[in-house]
């Protein structure tokens, strides 16, 4: 790379995130040209790309770059004092680089037009419509959960493989876009991460990667916790990066697929978050609520506690803190508290299309 070229990339950084900042004033632009845009495209052809291939492709390229980054300072360390504006300005080069290729590729999600907003629904809610909501969804959590085990203190256990609970992802993605088109999936790129068990470490069921767009399943959580993992990873593929609604349209996707055990998990991921917001508002309510819910499901709420308290360790306060503030980075005020503001679109979604009898 030439000293001009280095200069050039350099000084487009700034100018890179000046750009980005008043772009996320006009999210209507970015919906039309970016989202639904350039963006279909270039997720489309990545997934083609990488789709086929069995293993994670986005997991294998970091593992280089890991390499890359170590064999770089073991080779420079020595001339840090003598060559530090060299090394410097290879640093900035490569943040500028990685910086463009996120937005490009993906990033420019977080400053599309809020979901509630291009679906047509109202922000608010009151308790009194959440705790009904609730009631008909723990009724539907409970009726499944029996259906499935034929008793009530039976915790739920998923009879199929990781490879073919991504498989049937698809119905579910097939039959939500046949009533929201804006949801509609092709070309599978669904893996089980290799680095699971940093996942774990980190206290994260899977990520997209943003640069091959590949949707990434931690393979260590909790079987039954796979369907609505899985179809929240997809919605990230297909542009909506914000948390509040992949949790959102994972959940929707989950609850219209033809199998049983995606609407328990659909159900069960409802139960969990509007308990949790009935909690916030009337504590009272929120006891005699979750004394309804059959204790099998409690056992699979238990299950996934359970998991996530063995591998608690130090390290992993410090890793949300750190996607926490990458999230307030990338438009999302609230941080990893935006996670609660799916039950904002669950009430309001139902209110206007019935989803839960």
């Amino acid at each position: 790379m030439t000293k001009r070229t280095k200069i050039l990339i350099a000084l487009s950084f700034p100018l890179q995130f000046v750009l980005i900042k008043i772009l996320g004033y006009f999210p209507e632009f970015v919906e039309t040209y970016y989202s639904n845009g350039l963006y279909p495209y270039v997720s489309k052809l990545f997934r083609i790309i990488f789709g086929w291939i069995p293993f994670s492709m986005g997991d294998i390229f970091y593992t280089i770059a890991i390499i890359l980054i170590i064999r770089y300072i073991y080779k420079n360390t020595r001339k840090i004092r003598t060559e530090y504006k060299r090394i410097l300005m290879d640093i900035y080069i490569t943040i500028t680089i990685v910086y463009f290729a996120f937005h490009l590729l993906w990033g420019m999600n977080y400053y599309r037009l809020p979901l509630y907003k291009s679906l047509e629904l109202d922000r608010k809610y009151s308790t009194e419509e959440l705790v009904n909501f609730t009631e008909r969804v723990i009724a539907k959590a409970n009726a499944i959960q029996f259906q499935i085990t034929q008793n009530d203190t039976v915790k739920v256990e998923v009879p199929y493989t990781t490879s073919e609970i991504f498989e049937k992802t698809k119905n579910g993605y097939d039959n939500f876009s046949a009533i929201q088109p804006k949801f509609t999936f092709t070309h599978q790129s669904l893996k089980t991460s290799i680095y699971s068990g940093f996942l774990t470490i980190m206290g994260f069921s899977g990520y997209i990667n943003p640069f091959t767009n590949e949707a990434q399943i931690n393979g260590k959580i909790p079987v039954y916790k796979f369907p609505v993992t899985a179809s929240h990873e997809k919605a990230h593929q297909i542009g909506f990066s914000a948390e509040n609604e992949a949790n959102f349209i994972g959940c929707m996707t989950a609850l219209h697929n033809d199998d049983i055990y995606f609407k328990y998990g659909a159900y069960n991921f409802m139960t969990w978050h509007c308990l949790k917001e009935v909690f916030n508002r009337d504590k009272d309510e929120y006891e005699r609520l979750k004394a309804t819910v059959n204790a099998g499901i409690h056992k699979n709420y238990e299950e996934v506690r359970a998991f996530w308290e063995a591998h608690k360790n130090p390290l992993k306060p410090m890793f949300k803190f750190t996607f926490d503030q990458f999230l307030k980075a990338n438009n999302q005020s609230k941080g990893i508290l935006s996670y609660s503001y799916v039950v904002s679109l669950l009430v309001n979604y139902d209110k206007k299309h019935h989803i839960v009898p």
